[in-house]
């Protein structure tokens, strides 16, 4: 009985605790060959031996634009996904993506030349979702290979030459996600406000990167007084036609066209709409639209104003001309919020501020709001903005909210 008692005590001692030991690592590579002349990439995505944690991984597919997959393990294949189960020892998944990708207006917001390239993270790896057994996560890195001479930057931040880390707390598996630029590039970098900011195009474009850089050093300081933390980096690109003529943002980064004015007549910034999407994130539901481009306009008009780069009259008359515009939205809580529903959204945040000027006798305000949604991970929604701001007014806002936005339940935690 002694004899067997010892010999289970040393079993528990030295087989696995796989239910309390820390997570499992496995090790996830992302190599991206780029080919100008066909204006596509190939992509190997690699994972280390995860001693079968990982079950299988399902990527959305879309036929036009990735092509020739094959891999190590079971490979099933739909117009709707392809789904990969990679060996218990590790294995690969290999695949073509066309970079070029043409919007329904006419630009571009992928495009590879025989000079450069641009596209986001989720361009060459397409969503994904992934089952695995216990507590995995992976530690995942980005190669990229380009043409000799061609420069690469990313809002990833490197590692070594061409390779970047992936690192996001915040997913169980990471893939690329920011904007990625490479070719013969233009590139200026500065620390503002203690965050990296790299601003690169190609050569000949016409980007204005000393203008960009400077807008960013005026405003950038008045973000973090309000955040009081900002990203540790980042990352602006830029090109010219045929590129969509606007702006669009990805986690730390954001691109923005080359004719597009730092500050429009409307006294709007399409530069700093993106920068504010790229630090507070744009993660929100069906009905939440409104609130993502309402805080990114309206604090693109805040940091204009608090830089001193407009003065408090025509910030005043330019949110008077917004909420003219806004009349023409009928309501808010749209699929996707533009034009005179932004309008509305930047009018009723407006209204919020006030709100919570007058009760907490202008202790605290909207930046308190934005201060909590844009630390936390939580997606942002019209109950969880009305619970962020009820508790930093200190008060019940049904009225406020029922009035402004319509029906809006306080959410569960609140």
């Amino acid at each position: 009985m002694v004899l067997a008692a010892a010999l289970a005590a040393l079993l528990l001692l030295t087989s696995p605790l796989r239910a309390t030991d820390a997570p499992t690592i496995y090790e996830v590579s992302y190599d991206v060959q780029l080919r100008p002349a066909t204006h596509d990439a190939r992509v190997t995505i690699a994972i280390g031996n995860h001693h079968g944690d990982l079950k299988w991984l399902r990527f959305r597919n879309d036929p036009s634009r990735y092509r020739e997959w094959e891999a190590d393990g079971a490979l099933a294949i739909n117009a709707q996904q392809v789904e990969w189960i990679p060996p218990g020892r590790g294995g690969s998944v290999r695949y073509t993506v066309a970079l070029d990708h043409q919007r329904k207006s006419g630009g571009y917001d992928a495009r590879c030349t025989d000079t450069w390239a641009l596209f986001r993270g989720h361009d060459i790896v397409p969503t994904v979702r992934v089952r695995w057994d216990n507590d995995a996560h992976s530690r995942s890195t980005l190669t990229i290979h380009a043409p000799t001479r061609w420069k690469i930057v990313t809002g990833h931040a490197p590692l070594e030459t061409d390779t970047f880390d992936l690192a996001d707390p915040s997913r169980n598996f990471d893939r690329p996600t920011s904007w990625i630029i490479a070719g013969h590039l233009g590139i200026l970098r500065e620390t503002i406000a203690g965050m990296r900011v790299t601003i690169a195009a190609p050569i000949g474009e016409n980007v204005r990167r000393n203008d960009l850089l400077a807008l960013l050093r005026l405003t950038l300081p008045k973000l973090r007084l309000i955040l009081t933390e900002l990203p540790e980096r980042l990352t602006v690109v830029a090109a010219n036609d045929p590129m969509w003529r606007g702006g669009l943002s990805a986690p730390q980064s954001l691109y923005v066209h080359a004719d597009r004015p730092l500050i429009t007549n409307d006294l709007t910034s399409p530069l700093l709409h993106e920068v504010m999407h790229a630090v507070v994130g744009t993660a929100r539901d069906a009905r939440s639209d409104w609130i993502v481009e309402g805080l990114a306009e309206y604090y693109g008009l805040e940091l204009l104003v608090r830089s001193k780069a407009v003065s408090r009259r025509r910030h005043r008359r330019a949110l008077e001309k917004i909420a003219i515009r806004g009349r023409a939205a009928d309501r808010l809580t749209t699929g996707d919020a533009h034009g005179a529903v932004t309008a509305r959204a930047v009018t009723v945040l407006r209204a919020l501020d006030a709100e919570i000027r007058t009760a907490t006798r202008e202790r605290r305000s909207l930046d308190s709001v934005l201060v909590t949604l844009a630390h936390d991970p939580q997606p942002i929604t019209n109950a969880r903005l009305r619970a962020v701001a009820e508790e930093v007014a200190g008060r019940d806002l049904a009225t406020f909210f029922a009035t402004h936005v319509g029906a809006v339940e306080a959410a569960p935690d609140a």
